[in-house]
């Protein structure tokens, strides 16, 4: 049963990445948020076909998966994060270069990172991730508000418990197992999986909701959706 939930929890996360990450870019031409949710879902991937085929730490998969997930815990569902939704909360379209850099300097953090892995737990590493998660839901917090303000309360709120939930599965992530659980941490990751999955289909909603009000009081082009919803 823990491992069909992880199976559905993982497909959940990798058809949220895949689906509205390709939204993100045929519709906003958000390369930073497209291309993001599009890693975590590759990610997601890598993780089903390693859990499938071995579930053995030396296998290659295993090297891959833990760079996908230094990748994105460090810079990409967070720096990366926070320029993609300024789209729609200041108006900021980065530059190719800044697109550019950010994914090579998630890059390079993800391969540095690699050096820290193992049932030993790395404080410093450790401590990087909440830290930066911390800031990342900082930002995500006055999202939120963001959303609240022009009267999309329900998504404010689905925003802010998603946020609340990702935190959880970071500050969990390394300092607090969930007692009982087996070698393989099935059950924080059925948890993070789920949680990620929401997240990245939550966010892209609440980022239309808010694009589609910008649209509305002339603040914003109109995007590449068919027809648009106005929040």
């Amino acid at each position: 049963m823990k491992d069909l939930l992880f199976m559905l929890a993982d497909l959940w996360m990798m058809f949220a990445g895949f689906y509205f990450g390709w939204l993100f870019i045929r519709r906003y031409d958000n390369y930073l948020l497209g291309l993001e949710w599009m890693v975590v879902a590759t990610s997601g991937t890598n993780f089903l076909v390693w859990a499938l085929v071995s579930g053995d730490q030396g296998n290659f998969l295993y090297d891959v998966a833990y760079f996908f997930d230094a990748f994105s815990r460090s810079i990409g569902i967070t720096l990366i994060l926070v320029l993609g939704l300024m789209r729609v909360t200041h108006r900021y379209k980065p530059s190719v270069t800044v697109d550019v850099s950010v994914f090579a300097l998630a890059i390079g953090a993800g391969l540095y990172l690699q050096q820290f892995r193992g049932h030993e737990l790395h404080v410093g590493p450790a401590t990087f991730y909440v830290v930066v998660n911390v800031l990342t839901t900082l930002f995500l917090a006055y999202f939120s508000w963001r959303l609240w303000k022009i009267g999309a309360k329900g998504l404010a709120v689905a925003a802010g418990l998603a946020t609340t939930a990702a935190s959880v599965i970071a500050i969990t992530y390394d300092f607090f197992p969930i007692p009982g659980d087996d070698e393989h941490r099935t059950l924080f990751y059925i948890a993070a999986l789920t949680t990620w999955g929401v997240q990245m289909c939550v966010y892209y909603v609440a980022y239309r909701a808010l694009h589609n009000h910008n649209v509305a009081i002339g603040a914003e082009p109109a995007s590449n959706e068919p027809s648009v919803v106005r929040a």
